[in-house]
């Protein structure tokens, strides 16, 4: 199994994580059925901006890749994320295994070089890298886009071809000089490709985007750059480096075989052969055409076997917005681990994740009430309310036969059978509903038996014997479940039981006649003054790639914050204003500040759209009224369903949100200037 590999020019943060998190999952689960699972990664460690990041803080690149690796290593440590090697691909076995896929692809054929026109700062004396280039997409006309892909779209690119091009390092706008570059005939893969991507290793979400780009034609890839740059040189071409992303992809190998090299294990049974292993990717759905076209094609080309099945998430954000370090939601991993235990995340994650390429929101609200309720309130507080009393009164001994629980043991081991399928799909969200149902269960069994009670009356101790060690296995099996999970959870509870490891397979017999160790607290409830301190650490953290951040200030002072970029009439002209009424108004279950409206765009039809002013008003009283809606604005998906549009207000917030109001004359679906 392997997760994309973080890029040593920044710090992990939340949004890392949520892949980090995914795949350790699945790898702590399959080892906990006792599969042999190798779990590598490593940083990505090559291209201009590592160089030129290094320059300006007056060391190498080495020192700057190895400081980075340390602190990338020591944050997802502190997430329990259990790597079996998280390497570099600034390495020997990295060079040698990018010199022999070259070689052999070379070698058939599939590598040409050409002359190229490109870009290069006169002002700073260097071909300018795409991610040192910005400008306007070609393709969809968003602004402030990188030179080789636009963040918007999803289109990919030549620098030339941007609009309004700057250079990133000084502003400057680049000019057009030539230069010999190296080529990847992708073309030469459409075949194998269009076969493989619908050989059921990828998600239908990424197979309907890939069609996007079968339909435009593969094109040629260039995997060559010219120096200064900080990667490994082309064999025969001095001064000329691999593309960083012919080399990062390669690093999956050759942090294999580094592990393999000191575990003695065979690293071509992993890379050369797929009749006696699985290869596993989990990627961000950015980072598609790389994994599903490229990296494939490399590897059918230069003889290695391909990937079993790459697996894609969507974006994280932050109470419903992307990430930002203004408002304090642009979270690093070390600003998190400072004041919140990392198993309160690794949970919510995991209530949220699902087999599909979805966004995943960390609503913080809902992160508090989520974990207090499932965690805190359902699953340690079982053993909680129950432990004390086997110690006090019967030395931690539990029952020397199991009671009668009216079938609930049973139920729990059968449920097992599910949650390995669940967790096997990659349902975590299902899987952990699957789980608090079963707490839930649990928690009921304790209220109707009311140990507190039983306790208080000498002649019921068998029956507060038999109450309390029903809970504590019924605990026990929650943990099990809970272990890929809450692993530092789970070992704790592992010291407290002193039954050996929790196992899957363990789990189909009952503790009897077994005395457990003293209860000790496991966790406590999240502090909602602690998530704000956290949010205040990151706000005043600020910055990103070098660009002066948000000023730190008390609480109450105003922040300042650069303006986001600039944009003209003719792009915001292209914002479709109308009149709308509502026609259907409703709450939503689950939701605290949205309601559901359906409202009447005349000859546009009629919209469903989620706004979120249910504090500012009673859905009764916006039946027949007239709005102000965005009518192109691109669907977007819920958690309650697709919303159709955006529905414009203005204030404050919460109870301070004031719909914008049409002429009374105004008709659904009329053009509001």
């Amino acid at each position: 199994m392997t997760s994309a590999l973080p890029y040593a020019n920044g710090s992990i943060h939340l949004g890392h994580l949520v892949e980090a998190i995914q795949t350790d999952i699945w790898v702590r689960y399959h080892r906990l059925r006792g599969r042999d699972c190798r779990y590598v990664c490593a940083d990505d460690t090559h291209g201009s901006p590592i160089m030129i990041s290094a320059q300006r803080q007056g060391i190498s690149p080495e020192a700057l890749v190895t400081r980075m690796h340390e602190e990338h290593l020591a944050d997802f440590a502190g997430f329990a994320i259990q790597f079996d090697n998280y390497y570099s691909t600034n390495s020997p076995e990295n060079r040698q295994l990018s010199e022999e896929v070259y070689r052999k692809l070379k070698a058939a054929g599939h590598i040409y070089t050409e002359r190229v026109r490109q870009a290069y700062c006169p002002k700073d004396g260097m071909f300018l890298p795409d991610r040192f280039i910005r400008g306007t997409c070609p393709r969809c006309g968003a602004r402030d886009q990188y030179g080789d892909a636009c963040e918007a779209c999803g289109a990919t690119y030549s620098p030339l071809e941007l609009g309004d091009a700057g250079c990133s390092l000084c502003g400057s706008a680049p000019e057009e000089r030539e230069s010999e570059h190296y080529f990847f005939r992708l073309e030469n893969f459409t075949d194998f490709l269009r076969s493989w991507t619908r050989s059921g290793a990828l998600q239908t979400e990424m197979i309907n985007k890939l069609e996007e780009w079968f339909a435009a034609g593969l094109k040629s890839w260039d995997i060559s750059r010219d120096g200064p740059y900080f990667g490994f040189e082309i064999p025969d071409a001095p001064g000329k480096y691999f593309y960083v992303w012919l080399d990062a992809p390669i690093g999956y190998m050759a942090s294999t075989r580094n592990l393999c090299e000191r575990l003695g294990l065979d690293f071509e049974a992993y890379w050369r052969r797929d009749d006696v292993s699985e290869v596993y990717h989990f990627i961000g759905k950015d980072i598609l055409y790389f994994h599903t076209l490229f990296w494939p094609a490399m590897l059918e080309g230069a003889g290695f076997r391909k990937p079993t099945a790459v697996f894609a998430h969507g974006f994280l954000t932050v109470n419903g917005a992307k990430m930002s370090k203004s408002r304090g939601t642009f979270i690093n991993a070390r600003d998190y681990l400072a004041h919140l235990d990392p198993e309160y995340l690794r949970y919510y994650y995991a209530t949220k994740l699902t087999p599909r390429v979805d966004d995943l929101d960390l609503s913080l609200d809902d992160f508090i009430l989520k974990v207090n309720s499932d965690l805190v309130g359902k699953v340690v507080n079982l053993a909680s309310r129950t432990a004390g009393f086997l110690e006090k009164r019967f030395g931690g001994c539990l029952a020397a036969v199991y009671p009668d629980d009216e079938g609930l043991f049973a139920r729990f081991v059968d449920a097992g059978d599910e949650l390995a399928e669940l967790y096997e799909s990659r349902e975590y969200g299902q899987a952990m509903r699957r789980i608090m149902g079963l707490a839930d269960a649990a928690n009921r069994f304790v209220e109707d038996r009311a140990p507190w009670l039983l306790a208080k009356d000498p002649g019921k101790k068998a029956q507060l014997l038999d109450a309390c060690s029903v809970a504590i296995n019924l605990f026990r099996l929650l943990l099990t479940y809970l272990k890929p999970v809450l692993p530092a959870t789970s070992a704790r509870v592992e010291a407290f039981l002193q039954a050996g490891e929790l196992s899957w397979e363990g789990r189909r017999e009952p503790l009897v006649g077994h005395t457990v160790g003293r209860f000790s607290h496991l966790m406590v409830r999240v502090d909602p003054k602690k998530v704000e301190a956290m949010l205040q650490a990151s706000q005043a953290a600020g910055g990103n790639e070098g660009k002066p951040g948000p000023v730190a200030s008390s609480p109450g002072e105003s922040q300042k914050e650069e303006p986001a970029a600039e944009i003209g009439m003719e792009l915001f002209g292209q914002v479709d204003l109308r009149v709308g009424r509502v026609e259907a108004a409703s709450l939503v279950t689950g939701a605290d500040k949205l309601l559901e409206l359906t409202i009447d765009l005349g000859p546009l039809g009629r919209r469903r759209i989620f706004a979120g002013i249910r504090l500012a008003y009673d859905p009764a009283t916006l039946i027949g009224r007239l709005v102000v809606v965005v009518a192109n604005l691109k669907p977007r998906k819920m958690k309650f369903g697709t919303s159709e549009g955006m529905v414009l207000a203005a204030g404050g917030g919460g109870k301070e949100l004031f719909l914008l109001a049409p002429d009374a004359g105004a008709s659904p679906g009329q053009r509001v200037a």
